[in-house]
Formats: structure tokens, C-alpha cells, sequence
């Protein structure tokens, strides 16, 4: 028994079972730490360190692995054939865990500066705005780290910085190459970056894209979601917003005028709707006492039309004043002048020959 345990294979035996001991108490102690600050945390309103705590509970176990990943295989494995392999194993995990806590440190640097703004406020177009570039910039952070990473990891092998060197001589062809073949991508990546500087469009916006009303639910670099009014989503490349037309309703503000038009015959009085439509307006919720307006804007052989301009605080609410507004005045023209919707005249007269 004891010429076994003094082989190689002996004493890998005894280390990994000491290590495997050793993570198993390592994790039931982090299990415990972790779970004493969450109720510390959940206590306190401060809803950060409850955040950072949840975002770091894995990669800080992941970590402590490692450490102890990296202490054992030098004391046990480094006079070991396989000790090279498990180096580089060691080094790629480190690269790893480094990408990691820093996609974590970005989306906890995210969620601090989201927590300063007040979405929720009616005017909310600087902090919308603000929005954006956090969700925008967030993602070209994580993006960056995750390049890096990859090239760092990669230039671990020797083979690939040998490749690395024989492909500097040819750099220039395989430049132009890779950028023909990638160049929508990278379109579209620049247009994501232009987006969030230059800002047509913010999160919430209400805009008008292939004919269709909503709001911008989603911004990233590579594409944009727009939730419909119907709950369906519109799924756009970025650059659909900087190279086609489209109407943003809340660009600068979410105040927005709204129009009815009903159409009459030429003996309904006009005015009749200008007096009634101050009882309308005051008592609908959904008018914010800005603007409204009554006029004939067109005249056909058959009706005039008129338009009442109504105003609201952001475009739902102008959506429900105009449809309210518009079932009131054709109950009201059906209650008080019900003879006057717009109709066709026909003159019956005798065939002379």
C-alpha cells in the first residue's frame, strides 16, 4: 500500500481527493457568507449592493476556485508530464474570470446609473436619452471585453503567435478580405455607435415605422425592437434608422396634437361643436388643457369636413381623447341634429323625351 501511494499515481489520488474536499467546503462556506449578506442586504433599501452582491456571488466562487485550482496543481502536479496542459488550462480560466468580472463590473456600473434616472416622470426625455447611451455603451463595452479576451486567450498558444507573425507579411490582402466579406457587420456596428451618440431615436420613443405605431422598446448595436401597439415586436437593423425615413413623435417632447374629423352636411352649424366640445375637453382626464381647435378644413360636393385639434400630454392619451371625442360628437350630432351626417342628394325629375 505505501509503495502505491509514493507512485505518481498516488499522490494524484490523495491531491485531487483533498482538493475536491477542499472545494466542497469552500462552496458550503461561500453558500453561507453569501446568503448571511443577502439578508443583510434585503433589509436596506439600497438596492445597488443587493444587485452587486447577486451579480458577484458566482464569479467571486469561480475565482477562489481558481486561486486554489492554481496553489495545488504547482505544489502536486508541477514535476507531472501533463503539468504544461494544466498551466495553460489554469491561464485560460484566469482570462476568463478576468472577462467575466468586468461584464459584471460594466452591468453593475450600468444599473448604478440607471437607478439615478426617473423614468417614470412625465417629462422623461433627458433621462430616456441618457438610457440609451447607458444600454448602448454597455454593449460595446462587453463587447470590447469579450474581443479582448478571446485575443488574449488565443496568443496563450504558441502555434497562434507563430500564425500570428507569418500572417503580419499578408496583413494588408487579408484586411481588405475580411472587410469586403464583413462590411455590413460592420456597418452596422458603426451605426449602432452613431445611434447613441446622434439619438434619433430613445428608449420609449413613440414612432411610426412600415406604416406601423409603437414604442421603442430595445437598443442595441445590432438591432432595434419595437413593441406595436397590438403587443406584437418589430425587429429592425440599426441602420434602418439611419438610412430610411420614420416618424418619432416624442424626438424633442411627448406632448402631441391630435386630430377628428367628422364629416357633415353643409346645414349642421359649425359652432354647436364649439360650444359643447370645453364640457368634453374638462371632463376627460386625458386632455391637458394646452390646445383644442374647431375648423372646416374641406368641402366636397357631398360634405364639409371639420377638424378638431386636441392636445395631450404624450400620444396615448391623445390616442384614447381622440376615440372618446370622436363616439361623443357622433352621439351628440345623432341626439341633436340627426338629419345632418353627411349624405348623397338625388333629385327625382320627369324623363322628357
Amino acid at each position: 500500500m505505501n509503495q502505491y501511494f509514493d507512485t505518481d499515481t498516488g499522490r494524484i489520488i490523495i491531491a485531487l481527493l483533498f482538493f475536491i474536499t477542499l472545494l466542497v467546503v469552500v462552496f458550503f462556506t461561500h453558500k453561507y457568507v453569501f446568503v448571511f449578506l443577502r439578508k443583510k442586504f434585503s433589509t436596506s433599501n439600497n438596492k445597488l449592493q443587493y444587485f452587486v452582491l447577486r451579480m458577484f456571488r458566482v464569479p467571486s466562487l469561480w475565482i477562489i476556485y481558481w486561486i486554489f485550482l492554481k496553489i495545488f496543481s504547482h505544489l502536486f502536479f508541477s514535476q507531472l508530464s501533463f503539468y504544461a496542459y494544466l498551466s495553460q488550462i489554469n491561464t485560460l480560466l484566469i482570462i476568463a474570470s478576468v472577462a467575466w468580472i468586468s461584464i459584471q463590473f460594466t452591468k453593475a456600473a450600468s444599473f448604478y446609473l440607471q437607478s439615478k434616472l426617473n423614468i417614470e416622470a412625465s417629462n422623461n426625455l433627458d433621462a430616456r436619452r441618457k438610457l440609451t447611451q447607458i444600454k448602448v455603451f454597455k454593449g460595446i463595452a462587453n463587447s470590447v471585453i469579450i474581443l479582448i479576451a478571446i485575443s488574449v486567450g488565443l496568443l496563450t498558444f504558441s502555434q497562434v503567435r507563430t500564425l500570428g507573425m507569418s500572417l503580419l507579411t499578408s496583413a494588408g490582402i487579408l484586411g481588405i478580405i475580411v472587410g469586403f466579406a464583413a462590411q455590413k457587420s460592420i456597418a452596422m456596428f458603426l451605426s449602432g455607435i452613431q445611434l447613441a451618440i446622434t439619438q434619433p431615436i430613445s428608449i420609449d420613443d413613440v414612432v411610426i415605422v412600415e406604416n406601423e405605431w409603437g414604442k421603442i422598446e430595445e437598443i442595441t448595436l445590432t438591432y432595434v425592437v419595437v413593441r406595436i401597439w397590438d403587443e406584437r415586436r418589430l425587429v429592425l437593423p440599426v441602420n434602418y434608422f439611419m438610412e430610411k425615413p420614420f416618424q418619432n413623435w416624442t424626438r424633442t417632447s411627448a406632448d402631441i396634437t391630435g386630430t377628428v374629423f367628422v364629416s357633415v352636411d353643409y346645414s349642421f352649424p359649425v359652432d354647436s361643436i364649439r360650444q359643447i366640445m370645453p364640457q368634453l375637453l374638462n371632463d376627460n382626464p386625458d386632455w391637458d388643457k394646452r390646445f383644442w381647435n374647431v375648423q372646416v378644413t374641406n368641402l366636397t360636393d357631398r360634405y364639409k369636413e371639420i377638424r378638431i385639434l386636441l392636445s395631450s400630454a404624450d400620444a396615448s392619451k391623445n390616442w384614447d381623447l381622440r376615440a372618446k371625442i370622436r363616439e361623443q360628437l357622433v352621439d351628440y350630432i345623432n341626439e341633436n341634429h340627426p338629419d345632418t351626417f353627411a349624405k348623397l342628394r338625388l333629385r327625382n325629375e320627369p324623363f322628357t323625351d
